[in-house]
């Protein structure tokens, strides 16, 4: 319901703009503006909602690539009848672009521009980064307060657990921050404390170890 209102209003202020253009009407967009994070060796999709007025039609798509690592620009295909690439295809009119078998040197930012038979150009971009496994996990500890801080190094959309003797914490054992990276011990300070990061690639956790005998860090991986 939400998509179709937006549709509407979307169609509404382009109709008022062509009407202030004379009837001549271009619009391209992606529906979502967010960074997209693609695992390596899947597939890049992007989608450009592409949208005519007032009798124009597409005579032209250019998809444009700068890489985020070297900063280099490069025109990755065009429609109709040009691809730099095997592994680049257009479909939908030049409107999806398609890259096989993703690699970090396909990170950037992507510009899709179209050209319609009034010569009109509009153009949208969308940033792609490699989407990264979880690494380095580490506990810091503040005795004092009883407060456990989880840590990790790079990966992409990290979720954060805590377990306690290898069980998800309960109130009685402490409280976890609103973010999962800090556990507030409300219990008796004392045993494991395991801090379980995860992605869609896999998990790390590390472990702190609290008791008469002294501290200890371990870390894991799965």
């Amino acid at each position: 319901m939400e998509l179709r209102l937006e549709r509407f209003i979307r169609t509404v202020l382009l109709l008022h703009v062509c009407w202030l253009w004379s009837g001549q009407c271009l619009s391209v967009l992606f529906t979502n503006q967010q960074l997209l994070y693609v695992i390596k060796g899947q597939n890049l999709i992007l989608q450009a909602q592409i949208e005519l007025l007032g009798g124009e039609h597409v005579v032209k798509v250019t998809w444009d690539h700068v890489a985020k690592t070297s900063g280099t620009s490069s025109t990755l295909a065009e429609f109709p009848h040009k691809v730099s690439d095997g592994r680049v295809t257009l479909e939908q009119q030049g409107a999806t672009l398609k890259i096989r078998d993703y690699q970090a040197a396909d990170a950037g930012v992507y510009t899709v521009t179209v050209t319609d038979q009034s010569g009109q150009r509009r153009s949208a971009q969308r940033a792609v980064q490699e989407y990264l496994a979880v690494h380095h996990v580490s506990v810091m500890v503040n005795v004092s307060h009883s407060v456990l801080h989880c840590m990790e190094a790079w990966g992409t959309e990290p979720t954060f657990t805590w377990l306690h003797e290898k069980v998800v914490v309960t109130e009685k054992v402490g409280r976890v921050s609103a973010h999962g990276t800090s556990l507030y011990v409300s219990g008796t300070f004392c045993g494991h404390f395991t801090c379980v990061v995860s992605n869609k690639l896999g998990h790390s956790s590390a472990t702190y170890t609290a008791g008469d005998t002294g501290v200890d860090i371990t870390e894991g991986r799965g």
